[in-house]
């Protein structure tokens, strides 16, 4: 059963769901020269399991920084932040590393592959900091990229693929370590409109088997696709309805 379906039922029977991700009161500045640039200022919101959310803002909000924070990259100077169960505001930045290969999976707009690498080669980095066998390694990589439409393209270098491909391999890459929760930034930024769509598709789907979304996004016809939008600007956050 998926892990929607569970909280659905969950709902049903009046049982409380606790949030897989919840902020509380988090602020984060910047020293930018002589000018203090407070991208955080006391963000609260809570995000149930399987949820899909769009974060929104223009640039330079703080869309950024709330998805770095929740994702392990980024410390806040101040609140509290527990994803899955674990306090980041206080833990270390080599527990954060086995944190973020445990729990996050993370999609980037320019895709961040290794150009020297096989798709095949990308997707199975991350499970070195596992410390799997290089037999399960490419085992799971291939069950990754198969299941992203990829079967066939395990050999390619990201030179040898589309940018719709290219963003397959880097979703497949995120998904290597099983994580909970996907963070996605400008997924469909450097896709015209056609493959942005389809990983559009792609991800929806993945959130409909479970995986938790969060899609960092200036492009609304994107947003709306989420289950809810959420817009920071100058550093306060807002939900949509």
């Amino acid at each position: 059963m998926h892990v929607v379906n569970k909280m659905h039922m969950l709902k049903l029977k009046g049982l409380q769901v606790e949030p897989i991700i919840e902020l509380k009161n988090v602020t984060k500045t910047y020293k930018l020269g002589d000018e203090t640039l407070k991208a955080l200022d006391s963000v609260s919101f809570k995000v149930s399991p399987g949820d899909f959310i769009a974060i929104t803002g223009p640039s330079g909000s703080g869309k950024s920084t709330l998805a770095n924070i929740i994702g392990g990259l980024d410390h806040p100077d101040g609140g509290s932040v527990i994803v899955d169960g674990n306090e980041l505001m206080h833990t270390r930045d080599n527990k954060l590393s086995s944190y973020r290969n445990e729990h996050i999976g993370f999609v980037f707009q320019s895709f961040n592959l290794q150009g020297n690498n096989t798709a095949l080669e990308n997707v199975m980095l991350p499970l070195v900091f596992a410390r799997m066998k290089n037999k399960d390694r490419k085992a799971r990589a291939k069950e990754c990229l198969e299941a992203v439409g990829l079967g066939d393209r395990l050999k390619h270098k990201p030179t040898q693929l589309s940018g719709g491909q290219r963003q397959r391999v880097a979703i497949a890459r995120a998904l290597s370590g099983k994580p909970k929760i996907i963070i996605a930034d400008e997924p469909t930024g450097n896709l015209d409109s056609a493959k942005g769509e389809e990983i559009m598709t792609l991800l929806k789907g993945l959130n409909k088997d479970g995986i938790t979304l969060l899609i960092i996004t200036h492009d609304m016809n994107v947003a709306r696709q989420a289950k809810r939008v959420v817009e920071i600007r100058d550093g306060k956050i807002t939900e949509r309805r």
